[in-house]
C-alpha cells in the first residue's frame, strides 16, 4: 500500500513551482478519486453509453443498477484513454468527462477541481499529470475496497502533514477504529453470523470514512453474506468528497453520505441505526451552531434536552446525538461507540450541563463500558482518551451496570511516529481487552472494574454559617432565623454511597443528615443546610478507581544516591581547580 500510495503522491512532484506543498491535495485526491472510477466504470462503459441512448434520469438510474450493479454512471465519451489521444484538448475534455456523471457524483465540485483544471492547463502540466494518472490500474480487482480506503489515507494524511495541518483532524487510526468496532459487535457476535445479516452502521462525524470501512471490513470478516449498510454525515467538504467517493467504490448506496453540521442539521433526523460511532473533535467550540443546539434543547427528549456543555468544547453534544440515534428497544435496540477525551468524565460540578448529561445516561442505563486507551493513540494528539460503549438494551448481565476497563497499559510502540501517534493497540492487546469486557464481574480486578450508576452519584450541599454583629451575635433576619455569612459558605460533595446507603437518591436525607452530623458539626457546631441549593451531581473518577499506590524508596536509597551525586560534583570541581 505504501508503494502505491508514495507513486501516486509522487506525481505531485508535477506539481511543484505551479503549487506549494499545502494545495497539493487539492489536485491529488480529486485526481485519484477520478481514477479509481474511471477504472470502475471501464467493463461497463459500452453498456452504460448504449442504456444512455434508450434512457435519461431516474429511468437510467434504475437501468444502470440493474444491468451492471453499479450506483453511478458516467455517460460522456470520454475516458483517461481517449482523454490523452487529444493533448490540446485535455482541460475541455476533462470537464465534459466529469460533468457526464451522475448527479449523485457531486464530489468533484466540492474539491473546486474545475479551478485546478484550468490552473494546470494554463501551466501545462494538466496532460502530464493525466497520463501518469492513467499508468495507475485502481480497478478493485486490482486494488480492494480496504486497500483504497488506505490509499485515501495515506494521501489524506501526507497532504495534512505537508499543510502543516492535524491529520487527526481527518481520520482517525484504524487500531482504535477497529477495537471500538469489535466492542460494538461483540454483544451481537451470534445474530451477527446468520446467513442474510443485514445491519447499519452510522458515523455523524464521518471524516474520509474510516470507522465506516472498518466496521464493514470487519463484519464481513466474520460473515461474507452480512450486508452492512453505511451511513455517514460530515461537515468538510474534502472529506466529504473523499468518503463518498469511497462509499460509491464499495457498491453502498452514495445517498447515505450527507454533507452538513450534524449538530446545527441532522441530515438523518428521522433516522435510527443499529450501530452508531463517532470520534468527534476534540475542545473545539460549538458557537456556530448554537442557535439551533440551544433552540433543539428547549424540546423535551430532544437530542439537547438533557444539558448543554461549555460553549468552549462540543464533545459531549455528539455523546448525546448517538444516545438518540441508537435504534429503539422495542425494534431491537441499538449499540453506539464514541471516542472522548477525559473532560467529559467529570467536567463539571452538580448541577451544570455536563453533569446533567452524565446523570441522564446513567440513571437511564446507557453507558454500558468505558475502555481508557493508551496516551499517544491518536495523530494530532497525545492526551488521555476513552471509548465510550453505549447500549439501550443491555444483556441481563449487565443491567444496572457500568464496567470501567483500564488499557493504558496495553501498547505497543510503532516503529515510526505519525504524528503525536507512537503507540498502538495490537491484535493481542486487543483481544486482551475484549476478553476484560467479556468476563465482566469475574475480570481481572486491576484492569476491570464494575460500578452502578449510584457509584457515581453524589449530592453537593451548600453549608452556612451564621453572620455575627459587632458584639458576636448572629444576626437574624424578620423571623428569627439566622442570616448567613457568604465570606464563610462552603459545599461538600456528599457520595450517594457515603455510610454503606444502598438506595441511591431514595436515601437522600438521611445520608446528608449522617453525613452532616458526622464530617461538619463536630467542626463547626453552628452550622446549618441550606436544602434550597442542594444539587444532584455525577462524575466518573476514572483515574482514581485504578490508582495503584507506590511507595518511595527507602531514605536509605535516596541518602546513598544523594551521596554518589555530590561525590561527582566534588570532583568534577577538584578538575576545576586543578
Amino acid at each position: 500500500m505504501s508503494k502505491l500510495g508514495n507513486f501516486v503522491w509522487g506525481i505531485a512532484d508535477q506539481l511543484r513551482g505551479v503549487y506549494k506543498p499545502h494545495q497539493y491535495g487539492g489536485v491529488i485526491l480529486p485526481f485519484t478519486i477520478l481514477r479509481r472510477l474511471d477504472c470502475i466504470l471501464e467493463p461497463h462503459r459500452d453498456e452504460i453509453r448504449s442504456l444512455a441512448e434508450q434512457y435519461d434520469g431516474g429511468a437510467l438510474d434504475v437501468q444502470v443498477r440493474r444491468k451492471t450493479g453499479l450506483s453511478f454512471y458516467n455517460t460522456s465519451p470520454f475516458d483517461f484513454t481517449t482523454l490523452l489521444e487529444d493533448p490540446e484538448g485535455v482541460q475541455a475534455n476533462l470537464m465534459d468527462y466529469i460533468t457526464g456523471f451522475s448527479a449523485n457524483i457531486d464530489v468533484f465540485e466540492r474539491f473546486k477541481f474545475e479551478n485546478e483544471l484550468a490552473t494546470l492547463d494554463e501551466k501545462n502540466r494538466l496532460y502530464l499529470v493525466t497520463s501518469q494518472f492513467a499508468e495507475v490500474d485502481l480497478h478493485p480487482d486490482r486494488v480492494p475496497n480496504a486497500e483504497m480506503g488506505d490509499l485515501f489515507e495515506h494521501l489524506i494524511y501526507k497532504f495534512a502533514e505537508a499543510s502543516n495541518e492535524e491529520a487527526g483532524e481527518h481520520y482517525t487510526p484504524r487500531d482504535a477504529i477497529r477495537l471500538m468496532v469489535d466492542l460494538l459487535f461483540a454483544e451481537e457476535n451470534i445474530a451477527l453470523l446468520e446467513p442474510g445479516t443485514v445491519r447499519t452502521i452510522y458515523d455523524p462525524t464521518a471524516g474520509t470514512g474510516g470507522m465506516l470501512s472498518v466496521a464493514e471490513e470487519r463484519l464481513l470478516e466474520r460473515n461474507p453474506d452480512a450486508r452492512l449498510r453505511l451511513y455517514g454525515q460530515e461537515i468538510n467538504d474534502q472529506s466529504y468528497a473523499i468518503c463518498k467517493s469511497d462509499m460509491i467504490a464499495k457498491g453502498q448506496d452514495v445517498d447515505n453520505i450527507r454533507l452538513g453540521d450534524t449538530l446545527s442539521d441532522d441530515q438523518f433526523f428521522d433516522r435510527t441505526f443499529d450501530f452508531c460511532m463517532s470520534n468527534p473533535p476534540y475542545g473545539v467550540d460549538w458557537k456556530a451552531s448554537a442557535e439551533a443546539v440551544k433552540k433543539e434543547a428547549l424540546a423535551p427528549n430532544s437530542r439537547f434536552s438533557h444539558g448543554l456543555p461549555s460553549i468552549g468544547d462540543g464533545q459531549m453534544l455528539f455523546l448525546c446525538h448517538l444516545a438518540s440515534k441508537m435504534r429503539a428497544p422495542h425494534d431491537g435496540g441499538g449499540r453506539a461507540g464514541i471516542v472522548l477525551n477525559g473532560s467529559p468524565l467529570f467536567t463539571g460540578a452538580a448541577g451544570s450541563g455536563p453533569s446533567q448529561i452524565r446523570k441522564w445516561l446513567l440513571e437511564s442505563d446507557l453507558v454500558e463500558a468505558i475502555i481508557a486507551l493508551p496516551t499517544n493513540m491518536f495523530f494530532n494528539t497525545g492526551i488521555a482518551t476513552y471509548i465510550w460503549i453505549l447500549d439501550n438494551t443491555k444483556q441481563p448481565e449487565r443491567q444496572g451496570k457500568i464496567q470501567l476497563i483500564d488499557a493504558t497499559s496495553f501498547w505497543t510502540k510503532m516503529r515510526k511516529s505519525l504524528g503525536a501517534k507512537n503507540r498502538e493497540l495490537d491484535a493481542d492487546a486487543r483481544d486482551r481487552i475484549l476478553a476484560l469486557y467479556d468476563a465482566l464481574d469475574d475480570a481481572d480486578p486491576d484492569y476491570s472494574k464494575v460500578f452502578t450508576a449510584d457509584d457515581f452519584g453524589y449530592w453537593t450541599i451548600t453549608v452556612e454559617r451564621p453572620l455575627l454583629d459587632d458584639d458576636g451575635n448572629p444576626v437574624t433576619d424578620r423571623r428569627g432565623n439566622p442570616k448567613p455569612d457568604t465570606k464563610k459558605r462552603d459545599t461538600e460533595n456528599i457520595p450517594f454511597t457515603y455510610g454503606g446507603n444502598t438506595q441511591g437518591q431514595h436515601g437522600r436525607d438521611a445520608t446528608i443528615a449522617q453525613y452532616f452530623h458526622t464530617e461538619v458539626l463536630p467542626h463547626v457546631p453552628d452550622a446549618w443546610i441550606d436544602e434550597k441549593k442542594t444539587k444532584v451531581g455525577y462524575e466518573i473518577p476514572f483515574t482514581r478507581h485504578f490508582y495503584k499506590y507506590i511507595p518511595p524508596r527507602p531514605l536509605v536509597e535516596i541518602d546513598a544516591d544523594l551521596n554518589k551525586q555530590v561525590a561527582k560534583i566534588m570532583d568534577l570541581l577538584r578538575e576545576v581547580e586543578g
